[in-house]
């Protein structure tokens, strides 16, 4: 599977589990949903209070694996590097997140406001490799 491939492939399934490093090198894994942005760049929004958040700061490396909503089916692993977006420059962002994923939102300036309170963050996945590219 080429990174092409893996990008269809979250367009239609947003259900993933991201695989980060903890300080020790032992996996710490969070159950989250993937988006893409306008530029096809693998995204998900969380706290910047989040191990998740903490552990990519001081390690970039992340896996991304990508499941159905009804868990068996076509799924896929992403790997690559993850970029921390903070407030306000991950503002546009999390809102075009939401849209991808919700579809409208009844009151975006609530939204802002709640990402605000919520010291929501955006990780941005630079991705490197995808699979599998055989099944079995």
């Amino acid at each position: 599977m080429d990174i092409a491939q893996a990008r269809e492939t979250i367009a239609r399934q947003h259900h993933a589990v991201l695989a980060t490093s903890r300080a020790d090198g032992s996996p710490q894994l969070s159950p989250v949903l993937v988006a893409l942005d306008g530029a096809g760049t693998p995204v998900i929004s969380t706290r910047t209070t989040a191990y998740k958040v903490r552990n990519i700061r001081r390690d970039p490396h992340v896996s991304l694996c990508v499941l159905p909503d009804r868990f068996f089916g076509e799924w896929l692993q992403l790997d690559g590097t993850a970029e921390v977006v903070e407030l306000p420059e991950a503002m546009d962002g999390l809102v075009e997140y939401y849209r991808t994923i919700s579809g409208e939102h009844p009151d975006w300036d609530e939204y802002r406001d709640a990402m605000r309170a919520e010291q929501r963050v955006l990780l941005r996945i630079t991705p490197t490799r995808a699979g599998p590219d055989r099944s079995g």
